[in-house]
């Protein structure tokens, strides 16, 4: 990163604003894990940052991770078995072949949009990086709770849950910055959780 850019990213973070954002659902209770961004805002977080999308006791941890648009992931096998990991989503399609520890090179996100992943040797394995068109995002907590630092003005927020009845799409909020609190009821109902033990499955070494 150039002091150029050093420098403008110091101005641009003097003129946000802390705000809290709680995510609830159509009962008014808390989402756990929602994805909350401010769309084409300017990028906060270097792109050399770590992220990572682990395989641990067959299953993807986290279950979702939040990117910025042409980060770079790694994909380390933590179990003593081996995976396969793949997506034949839009936004990118890829295959990491059958592996130990850690493949040699990170995967690159260009696109931004939702990956849905998979592993073709455990079938129940599932989990999800959603690339963000914008610098400033966060993931709920479970409270569904987030802060952003957002700019003053208007603009519009994105929201996206795994339990959307269509992933590909986000929900958008338009609202202005006041530093209050903010509350938002998502306006499509969540799919019911999907309970998968990998104990029911059998495994292959």
């Amino acid at each position: 990163m150039t002091r150029i850019t050093l420098l403008l990213l110091l101005l641009f973070s003097q003129c946000l604003l802390a705000q809290q954002i709680q995510i609830v659902d159509k009962q008014n209770q808390p989402v756990k894990n929602a994805v909350v961004w401010l769309k084409g805002s300017k990028q906060l977080t270097s792109l050399d940052s770590h992220y990572t999308m682990s395989q641990k006791k067959r299953a993807f941890v986290p279950h979702v991770l939040a990117v910025p648009q042409g980060a770079n992931v790694e994909f380390p096998n933590l179990d003593s078995i081996m995976h396969h990991v793949y997506s034949f989503s839009k936004t990118k399609q890829f295959e990491l072949k059958l592996y130990h520890d850690k493949p040699e090179k990170p995967i690159k996100f260009a696109q931004s949009g939702v990956v849905e992943l998979g592993c073709n040797i455990h079938d129940w394995m599932l989990g999800y990086i959603v690339v963000v068109d914008g610098g400033i995002y966060g993931q709920t907590d479970e409270q569904g709770m987030v802060e952003l630092s957002l700019p003053e003005g208007k603009f519009t927020l994105a929201v996206w849950h795994d339990r959307f009845n269509d992933i590909s799409t986000p929900e958008t909020i338009d609202m202005t910055n006041n530093a209050k609190p903010l509350s938002y009821q998502l306006k499509q109902a969540l799919l019911p959780k999907l309970e998968l033990s990998s104990d029911e499955f059998d495994d292959y070494e």
